[in-house]
């Protein structure tokens, strides 16, 4: 059996926090500092191997562990409890500008660098044009990296890292700081290097290039390893620990009416607001060929006549990109105690992202009756070529004419390819 390029066994990382009187403040007080010092588990009890040549991907909300287990596995830090063995040559791109000088070129630099991964002299002598035209920087090469932007920081790191043939690439988010042409490019290379028999670990908020890159994903909440498998159900978990994590955050206090709300005539609360699949299964990862439903139980606490159900989709700018209403034309009447039973069922044609999913009930003269409950996020897994907001199912017909007249040829000179959705 071969042995996994990766290996973490019960690894885990503690800090030590240093919870003092600000020393200003202290003197200004005239009183004698004491220090006072508590533990911080950022990473406790992760254990998973990667295989050689398998992509993996690592999600979790900010403040997860996620950089604390890349630095455990680039070699920065170690472990306070655990194992963690890498296989091979390490290129790790866990940061803008890490183990960059700032007084140094960009062409000494390279040779820095290359020389931490393990590249001979020559061997930088032999790629430093190949690195130079990756990053796009040939103007620039000779100039002091402190004047760089953090785009051109990201395009010369992650040039030395690609061309050092690693055994293992270990990849932040700092690739979103580059434009989207140089992400495709980068993409395209890591597609190259995994081909190459090369290991590849993938941390990112982005979860299409999660879903594109990794058919397995690791999911770390609270410094927990909480999924490691398939990636899909990854990004299902992943959203629903987000929502959690917002749901707690909005539990203290009354709920605050957003901008241009309405104070709240509370005659109802909402009990149940749940999403599941075609299968009636809970998810949050949505297949936009595939029918959901939202789940609505809302009991009233004071009589109503006509309430009306609001629903609302939000993209993660923040723009509106679907909101529908069951209108007035509901005229039934509730009592108290009563329950509003809803079932939302749609399809979610929409640009593959993350969308958060909102339900509102109002009384028939438009206020709203019930608080306001957290957000459902969900990820539509829509079609990688569809960008925008939503997918209108083109059909792209193609055409191929040939005008070369007497051509001889088994191949037809007129050709149509048809592209459906």
């Amino acid at each position: 059996m071969n042995q996994p390029a990766i290996q973490v066994l019960g690894a885990g990382k503690r800090y030590v926090k240093y919870d003092d009187t600000p020393m200003l403040v202290s003197r200004i007080a005239r009183l004698r500092s004491h220090t006072s010092r508590s533990s911080f588990w950022a990473v406790r009890d992760a254990t998973f191997d990667v295989a050689r040549g398998e992509v993996l991907g690592i999600v979790g909300s900010n403040g997860s562990g996620k950089s604390t287990l890349l630095r455990m596995l680039a070699g920065v830090t170690a472990p306070t409890e655990g194992r963690v063995s890498v296989m091979g040559r390490i290129a790790p791109l866990i940061a803008v500008g890490v183990g960059f000088h700032p007084e140094l070129t960009g062409r000494e630099n390279v040779y820095v660098n290359g020389t931490v991964l393990g590249l001979t002299r020559r061997q930088i002598d032999d790629r430093f044009d190949e690195m130079v035209e990756f990053a796009e920087l040939k103007s620039f090469i000779d100039t002091p990296v402190k004047f760089y932007s953090s785009g051109m920081f990201v395009r010369l790191g992650f040039a030395v890292s690609v061309v050092s043939d690693p055994d293992v690439l270990i990849v932040d988010e700092v690739l979103s700081v580059g434009d989207i042409a140089f992400q495709l490019k980068c993409i395209d290379r890591m597609a190259e290097i995994q081909k190459s028999g090369a290991t590849i670990v993938v941390v990112s908020h982005n979860m299409g290039a999660i879903r594109n890159l990794c058919s397995r994903t690791v999911v770390l909440h609270n410094g927990v390893l909480r999924h490691d498998g398939n990636t899909e159900e990854a990004i299902s978990l992943y959203h629903e620990l987000l929502s959690e994590d917002r749901e707690l955050d909005e539990q203290p206090g009354s709920p605050t009416p957003l901008a241009g709300e309405r104070a709240i005539d509370l005659r109802a609360h909402i009990e149940k607001f749940e999403l599941v699949d075609h299968l009636g299964q809970p998810t949050r990862h949505v297949d936009a060929e595939k029918e959901v439903t939202f789940l609505i139980d809302a009991r009233l606490i004071a009589p109503a006549d006509g309430p009306i159900v609001f629903f609302s989709v939000t993209n993660s700018s923040g723009f509106r990109v679907y909101g529908d209403s069951t209108g007035w034309r509901n005229s039934t009447s509730y009592r108290g105690g009563d329950v509003l039973h809803a079932a939302i069922r749609l399809k979610m044609r929409l640009a593959p992202g993350t969308y958060s999913c909102d339900v509102l009930i109002v009384t028939s003269d438009g206020v709203p009756m019930t608080p306001r409950v957290p957000s459902i996020l969900v990820y539509a897994a829509g079609r990688n070529t569809v960008t925008g907001v939503a997918d209108l199912q083109a059909a792209i017909e193609v055409e191929r004419h040939s005008p070369i007249r007497g051509e001889i040829s088994d191949a037809p000179r007129h050709e149509t390819t048809r592209v459906f959705p």
